[in-house]
């Protein structure tokens, strides 16, 4: 894993090992899924099934990685409870609970903003020929 990293992230100068961490932990809290998990389990402890219907579109497959991924950058913890069937609870540690204004906000923004990004969009590929996508 750290042969995989140093790949992605360049020589190990200390500057750039410190820039690839941010740029890593921006990757991740603002990734497609991150938001909607991060922004549902700052609230109080979230089930699996819980998560899987609030965050529309996620196939299970996906929230277990983003999950595994969350609790592995420190933003989240996996309880199990010793029932049978087990029951496990995700609940943002407080360095996630943290980012929990920044990203309802970046949320609104990006819903305030929805209609004329897509315009947008729209106007820069009719003018520069490219296809929507």
């Amino acid at each position: 894993m750290r042969e995989e990293q140093a790949n992605r992230c360049g020589p190990g100068a200390a500057d750039q090992a410190r820039a690839c961490t941010v740029r890593e932990a921006l990757d991740r809290v603002g990734g497609k899924w991150s938001i909607g998990i991060l922004i549902a389990a700052s609230t109080g402890p979230v089930r699996f099934t819980e998560l899987e219907r609030r965050v529309e579109g996620i196939s299970r497959r996906m929230l277990t990685l983003t999950l595994r991924n969350l609790e592995r950058d420190g933003l989240l913890v996996r309880h199990v409870h010793p029932t049978v069937p087990p029951k496990v609870e995700y609940t943002a540690t407080p360095m996630a609970r943290e980012l929990y204004e920044s990203l309802v906000a970046l949320t609104r923004w990006a819903e305030r903003h929805r209609e004329a990004i897509s315009a947008a969009r729209t106007a820069y590929d009719r003018e520069h020929g490219t296809p929507a996508g």
